[in-house]
């Protein structure tokens, strides 16, 4: 089957994809396979030289990773999707196949670290300059956007401040200038935000987050257009090799088929976590868009369907405060991924965005009593009493 526009989200994540062998299993097979057999030399020759479809090398070409691909593409929407070894693999893909030396990014301050060190020393090696500005000021963007400004890049809602980019007016505004928008929507998932049916461009994820959801591999992907990403991204990973293994991709479907569930109970979670920290004598202050007191709270009922399962929060004290509220849980685990069933706790400035400089990480809100909750599906009052042991100190 290849038209399922008129099937449902769950019923597209649990079938998309799937071509069954002629040993009929019900499950999705894993191909561990680096290389493929051709009945004769000229069905070798056709397939290298794209005359016609199949199999060639598991490098760029592999049924699983290829069944995962469709999947998430019919999930978000998009034409094509590319897997690929990492959440920054498939940044790197995308910057590396759209741009050329001496073309220019506008980025959100408000990203991950990584991608900022990407952005600074990476690509600058390739001439490729970036201009970071504030995620919330569209006028920042339009003044931010030059002559050579091929691509606008953001996260939303942004790690870990939970601040919302508006995607219909930053997709108008990076057309208006011959641009694409580039979205990170690793935090909402499809389950919850469609960036392409909004205006973006391209989409990128960090498999090894929600669509995973158990913390058990890592893996990206890129979903657009043919066009875009069946074309000059698709050719950096095929020579460049930011390849997904097929074992991560079968994870990753075996995720996508709970997504929709999982991001549900997420969400229940972190409503009630932010509710409840609201009223923690040593909070100062809740990021979390589903709180009326967010500032972009109508903005993110737009463009999402629910608020998400991050929940960031400042404490009284500082880094001393923030260390000893972390150090205080029992169930909680301390580790800097998301999106996994377990809920994670970190303090950003020392780790996710430890490699920015202080400036970077003030000009991004990164403060020293900030601590990301990742909110799993753990019952929730559990979660409220593990952190109120530190909380109660503070």
């Amino acid at each position: 089957m290849n038209d399922w526009d008129e099937f449902g989200f769950n019923t597209r994540a649990v079938r998309v994809g799937q071509v069954r062998t002629q040993e009929g299993e019900h499950s999705e097979a894993i191909f561990p396979t680096s290389s493929y057999v051709f009945k004769n030399a000229a069905e070798a020759a056709a397939r290298f030289a794209h005359k016609e479809p199949g199999n060639i090398y598991s490098r760029f070409t592999n049924p699983t990773v290829r069944n995962f691909e469709e999947r998430l593409a019919a999930l978000e929407g998009g034409e094509r999707g590319m897997a690929t070894s990492s959440g920054m693999a498939a940044i790197f893909s995308t910057c590396l196949g759209l741009l050329k030396a001496g073309d220019h990014i506008v980025a959100s301050q408000s990203i991950f670290g990584t991608t900022v060190v990407l952005f600074n020393n990476i690509l600058s090696k390739f001439d490729i300059k970036t201009t970071f500005v504030n995620l919330t000021d569209m006028d920042s963007w339009q003044a931010a956007i030059q002559a050579n400004t091929k691509l606008l890049f953001l996260e939303t809602p942004s790690n870990p401040l939970m601040e919302m980019g508006d995607i219909p007016a930053l997709a108008e505004l990076a057309h208006a200038h011959n641009c694409l928008l580039v979205v990170d929507n690793c935090f909402c998932t499809p389950a919850l935000q469609q960036p392409l049916s909004l205006g973006a461009d391209i989409v990128v994820h960090s498999a090894t987050k929600y669509l995973d959801g158990q913390g058990r591999c890592i893996g990206g992907a890129v979903v657009g257009s043919e066009k875009l990403v069946g074309g000059d991204i698709f050719a950096i990973l095929r020579s460049g090799g930011t390849t997904m293994s097929p074992f991560n991709a079968w994870i990753f479907l075996k995720g996508l088929e709970t997504l929709n569930l999982r991001m549900q109970k997420h969400c229940d979670n972190a409503e009630a976590l932010a509710n409840w920290l609201e009223k923690q004598e040593a909070v100062e202050r809740i990021y979390y868009p589903g709180l009326a007191s967010h500032p972009q709270h109508a903005l993110a009922k737009k463009q999402q369907s629910r608020f998400g399962g991050l929940v960031s929060f400042e404490v009284k004290g500082g880094i001393e405060a923030a260390w000893r509220v972390i150090d205080s849980t029992r169930i909680i685990s301390i580790t800097a991924n998301l999106g996994d069933t377990k809920t994670t706790v970190t303090h950003p400035a020392t780790t996710t965005h430890g490699r920015l400089t202080p400036d970077q990480r003030g000009a991004a809100g990164i403060n020293d009593g900030l601590i990301r909750i990742s909110v799993g599906l753990e019952d929730v009052e559990d979660i409220q009493a593990d952190l109120l042991r530190g909380l109660s100190y503070t």
